[in-house]
């Protein structure tokens, strides 16, 4: 008998974007991660910790950061739960909804593919629902394949684009398992999905502070749901899930809704002049509402880009699937990343020529 269950032998795992070694210089566009610093208010809460306190276990609930996301995003305390990154929330999710063939876990793809990955874990049975080449949301099939948990990123990652709110609401009437709306992205969006939640037991808003607050290396996210449908999460969820250091550091972030919005806004700008340079450039952009762009380069073959790229010390996302293998998704960087990628870029298209 070997180490490990049949499943985990079998299945593959996520595989993260590549993280260079501290100090290496180089232009890290390949994670979707913020490119400035997290709110003053950040740095200001972390010297009023007392180190002493951290041999005490955290609070289980993450109480302080629950009523920061109450008092900003004027939903119930109760109706919050914190995880380690909505990532965690991701994994309670699977842990507790998701079995065999009888409670499946669909989502339309290409797609954010953790989903997959928690899924083999558990295992459950996947259905996946290919978008068409518009990204329109494929109601009818994901309906029909009866989901015990559906799985719907928006904005969506690679392809940026957002899913409407009619779509989603159709979706949740017409679906008997828990929908999954994860908003990863959404503060570099215009709308978000979640007055759904007051409307519709069955669905969850996910979110995280790695993204829009510049905390991914902090790992905090938190979801926003019906307490009857976040009763059967807490029931699974590590009783400390999250540190005290976090919760307090987060509190602070999220309340700094100016900042961030200020800072998202940059970031919203850069992307339309990266894409309007990559176009330039005869790369094919689909409209991206994140903070990252997916291209398609005209003439080029996109794993050879990203190789030529990485030489040059610029890591951008290449993916080996099915539907993504000749595009790059690239993070939005500073404006002074974003010209040494593009004068990069085209550097290597001339060579080529």
């Amino acid at each position: 008998m070997g180490y490990f269950r049949s499943t985990i032998n079998a299945m593959m795992g996520y595989v993260p974007g590549e993280q260079p070694a501290p100090g290496t210089r180089i232009i890290k566009l390949n994670t979707n991660e913020n490119p400035y610093p997290p709110s003053s208010k950040v740095a200001e809460a972390l010297q009023t910790i007392d180190v002493n306190h951290l041999r005490r276990y955290p609070d289980p609930f993450a109480n302080e950061f629950r009523q920061a996301v109450r008092d900003v995003f004027q939903v119930p305390t109760d109706w919050v739960i914190v995880g380690n990154g909505s990532d965690d929330i991701l994994n309670l999710l699977v842990r507790a909804c998701a079995e065999g063939e009888e409670r499946t876990v669909v989502y339309p793809t290409p797609t954010y593919v953790l989903y997959k990955t928690l899924s083999a874990m558990q295992p459950a049975n996947v259905v996946e629902v290919p978008y068409p080449e518009n990204f329109q949301l494929p109601l009818v099939d994901l309906t029909e394949a009866r989901g015990a948990i559906t799985f719907i990123a928006s904005p969506n990652s690679p392809s940026g684009h957002m899913v409407p709110l009619d779509d989603l609401r159709t979706l949740a009437k017409n679906t008997s398992g828990i929908v999954v709306i994860d908003e990863a992205y959404v503060d570099f969006a215009e709308y978000s999905a979640l007055p759904l939640v007051q409307e519709f037991e069955n669905v969850i808003i996910l979110r995280t502070l790695s993204k829009g607050y510049a905390l991914a290396g902090l790992r905090l996210g938190f979801g926003i749901a019906n307490p009857k449908l976040l009763a059967g999460l807490f029931k699974v969820k590590d009783s400390y899930n999250v540190d005290a250091i976090s919760i307090t550091l987060g509190a602070a972030a999220i309340r700094d809704q100016t900042y961030k919005n200020s800072r998202a806004s940059q970031v919203k700008a850069s992307r339309e002049k990266l894409t309007l340079d990559l176009q330039q450039l005869g790369f094919s952009v689909f409209k991206s509402h994140g903070n990252f762009i997916l291209a398609t380069p005209a003439k080029h073959n996109a794993e050879s880009l990203y190789l030529s790229l990485k030489d040059q010390g610029i890591l951008v996302r290449y993916f080996k699937q099915t539907g993504l293998d000749n595009k790059l998704r690239i993070s939005v960087g500073t404006e002074e990343d974003n010209t040494i990628l593009i004068k990069t870029l085209f550097e290597i298209l001339q060579q080529d020529r």
